[in-house]
């Protein structure tokens, strides 16, 4: 793989994957949207499908991780970390766009949630908020969630089929959806640096009305966690595989 295909393929699939997370979170929350209220499974399975589309999308250029804790874990695992600054460039790129994308999207319905006197927040279409404000329990979630999935998915390099046919994307896809039920309840699973502060990054700086604050203070965790998380995997794997 080439420097520019790497590139190129993470900023085309992590903008693909927040175009489809971000979207179904602006679906379910925003007024005059048709999916509003459908409710957190709905989440879920938006996030599984952008993680499917995002992967198989760029898998050919850059073997979609699309992801810095996964981008982590890998090196930890393989011992290579040359290309590691250029794959978390990407990500970066890409999620910043995705979430520029959902913004246009769901541009009519942002400016009518503003005219609301009810109007919803708009910070959690974009990155992560915890329910309960604690720094050791949101942070020890976004570990954990992240163990969930990197170890799984360094773990499913072992089984050939997966590769061979196609269908580990599909997996980690449903990898994913299974986490945000299971684990997504406290922070809202973030499990991803580049999926959290990017777009976070694009609600700041967009001109959303009346949009709120952008949480700055809680902004390491979702990076930080993540990070952390992939790092144990990458170890746990190495020394139980």
């Amino acid at each position: 793989m080439s420097n520019g295909d790497i590139f190129v393929g993470e900023v085309i699939g992590t903008a693909i994957l927040i175009l489809f997370g971000a979207g179904v979170v602006a679906a379910v929350v925003l007024n005059y949207s048709k999916a509003q209220n459908s409710g957190w499974i709905v989440i879920a399975f938006g996030w599984g499908f952008g993680v499917m589309a995002g992967a198989y999308t760029a898998a050919p250029l850059s073997g979609g991780q699309l992801n810095p804790a996964v981008t982590i874990g890998i090196a930890i695992d393989t011992g290579k970390w040359d290309k590691v600054p250029l794959y978390i460039a990407g990500q970066m790129v890409g999620a910043m766009l995705g979430a520029v994308l959902c913004w246009l999207v769901y541009y009519a319905q942002f400016q009518a949630n503003a005219e609301e006197e009810m109007a919803q927040p708009t910070l959690g279409i974009f990155s992560t908020t915890p329910t309960i404000r604690n720094v050791v329990a949101n942070l020890m979630t976004e570990i954990i969630a992240t163990i969930a999935l990197v170890l799984p998915i360094l773990a499913f390099g072992l089984t050939k089929g997966l590769g061979t046919s196609g269908t580990a994307v599909l997996v980690v896809s449903f990898l994913v959806v299974g986490i945000g039920l299971s684990l997504g309840g406290p922070t809202g699973y973030a499990i991803n640096p580049a999926r959290d502060l990017g777009p976070r990054i694009v609600h700041a700086l967009l001109p959303i009305p009346n949009k709120g604050t952008s949480d700055w203070g809680y902004a390491w965790i979702p990076v930080v966690g993540p990070l952390i998380g992939g790092a144990l995997a990458g170890v746990i794997f190495n020394a139980a595989f």
